[in-house]
């Protein structure tokens, strides 16, 4: 390859002066990192350790590339800009398909000059649009490390453990506890295709060197977590950079992670080192950055527009100022033929030797489109329990889960959804995901060398890296045709409700890639078990009833949220929400067992209504007036009301609904909504909910409805914790505080619409 570095070090001073100038004249974005780190992405795509297609990044069999230290964009624009640029000169002299790239799926030169605006390019790391050769949302740390774990680990299950993942990061994010969790979860899942690029600088934002406040260097950080070590004190050479690559990537090790490191300065290049280059560009045409600009000038013949003035201060001037800058650094590729067919031949190579085809890959059938998994009217009736069992929500996760997986999924000779929780599989139920269903035997648990095929994934006290994880896992599309279709994993992951925070990181990330990116993501089933104050015994600490909260802060469509108050409304709102096109479902559920409900003798709907979001309860009785209508959510509040169903239709004249999803209820057709829910009963109303009062906002009409509704939180303060009666009777719940709670809400009825018809109601 020595040979080729001639061509390195030109495209390293090329993409140098194209980072600067945007920088230099957007006044934002991050130029320390995007300089250390150029090198070693100039070497990762050129070198052909990497096989990828630059013309078509959204083909399934080839490596990925994130960059998990996604605040370096500016590097990765100013070298696609470069590429991009030598495409279409090349494509415009020769008429030759083979270097043709659409300008939708690649950076382009003028594309620079909208760096950081609206509809252009994004601040940070984003895959789609013209940086889908980036395969992860990124720019919080540490973010993208556990994600790059959940895309290796989709390409080894799928059969294409030969593809392989690179993550660039700098050594700041390594200390993040999502990066040490996502270390071990790499080693234990024997990811021997993930290899991790790490920009050792010593430097962050802050005035000091990271050396001072941690211990040690890539070798201890990375060997103690039995990870393969790589790596240089020279970074900026390409002789040692290429040394690295080499040793990395020649002898793989199927079943060990690689980290390779490279000793760099941060800012190398700009002017500006260290913490003071991390995020602040030189200011606007100051002299020194025209001092920087005279060594790329002489060393290659230019003089940029403006040399050593001040920027103009027209708009439209200085614009144009920008856009001939951007033309006379890129002058030096364009006047250079050679170096042109080099990157286009380079880069042609490298994307032709991908396969049409891998013998070893599992997934040429796409299950997902399968009616049974969604149909919950012809799950088997064994799934389903019996009126007067006592059993709880969570037990019919079991049920499902191994009816999907193995029943469904063994037609496909896959599992469906993964399944991993941080050490607490059996206890909030994804056991069953690797269990059989009648004849049909289950997947089991993973192992990295006797059982790739399991679906349960082991893991210990690893939250963030399992959000992120499963995150990663379904951005890793296989189908033939990703645009119009998902063939991949789904994930379901979980933890107790009280710790769903530890989790909403890689799903905020996922569900703003999901929007945006042209192809097509799979979904991930978030588990949040053991909500509410039923988690009684295990006190506060462990109450999950404000924390499930997180689950809500997504822009409205991009989750569902389901809360089944009872066993059999589990299998059915899961098939309902995993049937529309939203990538994330946030699953409710609580530990104690309940008993199932005759709901035929009590007059209440058959649990498939469940798959509308919400349904009745009671209804008015015509024959007697209104009193208003009674919002039920969760599990010991629904099931101590029904409790005292009778001697509530007795004493009220109240319509009851179940609040089991409003994502699901808000789909529904119009008339079913008015029937349900119309506005005059939504604001005669009041709610009942297990959680804070808060997070029920979705159902509440006016803070005046909040002055009668019940919830945990009705004094404001953290419940204290004893046994399920005890802990509910605290919060109020219990089946007399609720009689006595819309007995105050009946009995203020007509205080209440006065004051509604104060507000204008």
């Amino acid at each position: 390859m020595q040979n080729d570095f001639k061509y390195w070090e030109k495209m390293k001073d090329i993409s140098f002066e194209l980072m600067d100038i945007m920088l230099n004249y957007r006044q934002s974005g991050h130029p320390g990192g995007s300089h250390s780190k150029t090198q070693m992405l100039l070497a990762l795509m050129f070198g052909g350790k990497m096989r990828y297609d630059i013309r078509r990044p959204e083909y399934r069999f080839s490596d990925r590339f994130i960059l998990a230290a996604g605040h370096t964009i500016p590097m990765v624009d100013a070298v696609l800009a470069m590429i991009g640029d030598a495409f279409r000169l090349r494509f415009t002299d020769t008429g030759d398909q083979r270097f043709f790239i659409a300008p939708e799926k690649i950076v382009l030169p003028e594309d620079l000059l909208h760096f950081r605006h609206r509809g252009g390019l994004p601040g940070h790391a984003e895959f789609g649009g013209k940086t889908m050769f980036l395969k992860f949302n990124t720019g919080p740390s540490a973010h993208g490390l556990p994600a790059s774990v959940g895309e290796a680990l989709a390409l080894k299950k799928a059969g294409l453990s030969e593809f392989k993942v690179f993550a660039i990061e700098g050594e700041g994010a390594l200390t993040a506890g999502g990066s040490h969790e996502a270390k071990n979860g790499a080693w234990g899942y024997g990811l021997g295709n993930l290899y991790w690029l790490v920009d050792w600088n010593d430097f962050g934002i802050d005035d000091r060197r990271t050396s001072s406040v941690v211990f040690g260097g890539p070798d201890e950080w990375f060997a103690s977590h039995g990870w393969r070590v790589f790596g240089t004190l020279e970074g900026h050479d390409w002789n040692n950079i290429w040394k690295v690559f080499v040793d990395a990537l020649d002898h793989p090790d199927e079943l060990l992670p690689t980290a390779m490191y490279f000793k760099t300065r941060k800012g190398y290049g700009y002017g500006v080192y260290d913490n003071k280059s991390h995020g602040t560009p030189i200011k606007k045409n100051a002299p020194l950055f025209w001092e920087i600009r005279k060594g790329f000038m002489e060393k290659y013949g230019v003089e940029y527009d403006g040399f050593g003035k001040p920027a103009p201060e027209d708009r439209e001037e200085e614009l144009k100022q920008f856009k001939n800058n951007i033309d006379i650094a890129l002058s030096v590729l364009r006047n250079d033929r050679e170096l042109v067919e080099y990157i286009t031949d380079r880069l042609t190579e490298i994307g032709e030797s991908l396969p049409k085809a891998v013998p070893t890959f599992k997934l040429d059938v796409n299950p997902y489109k399968d009616p049974d998994i969604y149909d919950y009217t012809k799950y088997p009736e064994e799934m389903f329990a019996k009126p007067g069992e006592k059993v709880p929500n969570r037990a019919a996760l079991i049920k499902w889960g191994s009816y999907v997986n193995a029943a469904i999924g063994r037609k496909y000779n896959r599992p469906l959804i993964i399944a991993t929780s941080a050490d607490l599989t059996e206890s909030t139920n994804l056991h069953g995901f690797g269990q059989g269903w009648g004849d049909n035997p289950g997947w089991g648990w993973y192992d990295r060398s006797t059982n790739i095929d399991g679906a349960i994934l082991p893991s210990e006290i690893t939250e963030f890296m399992n959000s992120g994880l499963a995150a990663g896992m379904v951005t890793v599309n296989m189908a033939e045709n990703p645009y119009e279709e998902f063939n991949g994993y789904w994930v379901i992951m979980s933890t107790y409700g009280s710790f769903a925070y530890l989790k909403y990181g890689p799903m905020r990330l996922l569900s703003q890639l999901a929007q945006d990116c042209p192809l097509k993501v799979g979904k991930v089933i978030w588990v949040l078990g053991h909500s509410g104050p039923e988690t009684a015994e295990d006190s506060r600490t462990h109450f999950g009833v404000f924390a499930p909260g997180v689950s809500q802060l997504f822009p409205k469509g991009k989750i569902i949220n389901l809360y089944p108050w009872e066993h059999n409304e589990v299998p059915v709102v899961l098939g309902e929400a995993l049937s529309k096109d939203v990538p994330i479902v946030a699953l409710h559920l609580t530990r104690p067992p309940i008993t199932i409900p005759d709901r035929k003798a009590l007059g209440i709907a058959h649990y498939f209504e469940a798959a509308k979001g919400a349904y009745l309860i009671n209804d008015f009785d015509p024959a007697r007036p209104k009193q208003g209508t009674v919002i039920v959510r969760g599990t010991s509040t629904t099931a101590n009301l029904v409790s005292i169903l009778p001697e509530i239709r007795k004493a009220f004249n109240v319509k009851i609904i179940a609040a089991i999803s409003r994502e699901l209820f808000d789909m529904q057709p119009e008339h079913y909504r008015m029937q349900i829910l119309p506005p005059t009963d939504w604001a005669d109303s009041m709610v009942i909910t297990n959680e804070a009062l808060s997070l029920m906002q979705p159902w509440l009409f006016s803070k005046l409805n909040e002055e009668y509704s019940l919830s945990s939180d009705w004094d404001n303060n953290w419940r204290t914790g004893g046994t399920v009666e005890e802990v509910i009777e605290e919060a109020h719940l219990d089946p007399q505080s609720i009689f006595h709670g819309i007995e105050r809400f009946v009995n203020d009825r007509e205080k209440r619409l006065a004051r509604l018809k104060e507000l204008g109601w």
